[in-house]
């Protein structure tokens, strides 16, 4: 794999830490700042928040630039967001710069997605995404756990001087490796790309990611006390507990894009079939500490198996114009199932069947994005009449359907004759005129 592709993992690793970390200084900003914890938690939906709107403004802003300087400028947005975190003098400065940081979020996934398969062969387009996701399932596993300690040890700013850090270390890795050749933009407008973002396949890609990753986060936001509450350990096992998890996301990433450059659809597909799985007999695992355990990284895996074949089946189905634009929409779909997941999980624990309940109830949710996908599929198949089609094929339809109104014995037809069967064609200057109209239409 190109070293570039390790540039933009760096990049993804400061963005994981920055968006998780806050989860384990929650106690520490709260006092720190004289506020709730609940209200410190708000920080976590407003960056969350940050991410769905300034993905597709940022995305729409940047559109015309080269994509290197695209990604360069993000890592400076990220990395002043991060240092005005670290400078906060108060809770609502600190909410700012949250959200400030939260904007490069999903338009760096968004364009890095696009600049990733931009760097290698088709048939590895996937496995470049699910490489670049990487940093973000390392930031899990490591940066998150190392931020938390430096946090708790040295003050919660200490953690965001260090991932300030971070994003100087990847701004430069950016700059040197990404070549700024293969970065460039699709000439498009933005009326076409945001033609790209109204056609029902693309809109129906975003309700699948949505949808999928909402049972993921219906359960993980709860992680902490499932394991206490139901499954019996102690809070001080939770930390470890979590590093399973994260070792499921590295796997479920890695076998996600390589399943996805072979056979895309039936990845999306699989994909969400067997989180939904996982996430129905979940309820019965938790009652075991060890099948527990097996099952807090069987999610993980099947969380993050998803992740590149959805944003690049996304990417398929926006191909054309508008790539950016669409993938960064689908990074902030990812965010939007985030927050949906742990607000439906809250309400299943505060007015539902309770905390055990929570697993089953967010296995209709992947299933639910199951029948969405289908639904995007049969279209693909049999798309609607009048639909707006594109490209060579489509004429070649066109073509064939044209038959001969009346023909001549004499040869000197009024009409012209096109078609599967149709070995001669006479065409008359009307019929070309025809011809040409239809052509435009298409463009």
């Amino acid at each position: 794999m190109p070293l570039a592709l390790y540039a933009l993992a760096a990049g993804a690793f400061g963005i994981g830490v920055t968006e998780f970390v806050i989860m384990g200084l929650l106690i520490d900003v709260s006092t720190d700042l004289g506020v709730s914890i609940s209200a410190a938690g708000q920080l976590i939906s407003g960056y969350a928040l940050g991410v769905v709107i300034g993905a597709p403004l940022l995305t729409i802003a940047t559109g015309r630039w080269p994509r290197k300087t695209v990604l360069l400028v993000l890592m400076a947005i990220f990395t002043i967001g991060n240092l005005a975190c670290a400078l906060a003098p108060d809770y609502w400065t600190l909410m700012g710069a949250r959200v400030l940081t939260a904007f490069a979020h999903g338009t760096f996934f968004g364009v890095g997605s696009v600049v990733a398969t931009g760097l290698v062969a088709p048939n590895k387009k996937a496995s470049a995404i699910a490489l670049m996701f990487t940093g973000l399932t390392i930031a899990n596993i490591l940066g998150v756990p190392f931020g938390t300690w430096l946090g708790q040890a040295l003050g919660w700013r200490a953690t965001f001087w260090a991932v300030t850090l971070v994003g100087l270390a990847a701004f430069a890795i950016i700059l040197l490796l990404v070549p700024r050749g293969q970065a460039e933009p699709e000439k498009s407008k933005l009326s076409a790309d945001l033609a790209v973002l109204a056609r029902a396949p693309v809109l129906l890609g975003f309700a699948t990611t949505v949808l999928g990753y909402a049972g993921v986060f219906a359960v993980f936001t709860y992680i902490a006390p499932l394991l206490t509450e139901i499954t019996g350990f102690g809070e001080a096992a939770v930390s470890p507990i979590l590093l399973v998890f994260g070792g499921g996301l590295i796997a479920g990433n890695l076998i996600g894009g390589k399943t996805a450059d072979r056979w895309l659809v039936p990845s999306v597909l699989g994909s969400l079939v067997v989180l939904a799985l996982v996430l129905a007999t979940m309820t019965l695992a938790l009652h075991s500490q060890v099948t527990a355990v097996l099952y807090v990284g069987l999610l993980g895996a099947a969380a993050f198996a998803t992740v590149a074949p959805l944003q690049m089946w996304v990417l398929e189905k926006a191909e054309g114009a508008g790539q950016s634009l669409a993938s960064s929409f689908n990074i902030a779909a990812f965010n939007l199932g985030n927050a949906a997941g742990a607000w439906l999980g809250g309400a299943v624990i505060a007015h539902g069947p309770g905390l055990g309940a929570v697993t089953w109830v967010a296995a209709l949710l992947p299933l639910s994005a199951l029948g969405v996908a289908a639904l995007a599929l049969r279209l693909d198949r049999n798309p609607a009449p009048g639909a707006r089609r594109t490209g060579i094929r489509p004429l070649v339809t066109i073509l064939e359907k044209l038959r001969p109104h009346k023909e001549q014995e004499n040869g000197l037809s009024t009409s012209w004759r096109i078609g599967p069967e149709g070995s001669r064609a006479f065409i008359r200057r009307r019929h070309l005129r025809r011809l040409g109209t239809a052509v435009r239409r298409l463009g």
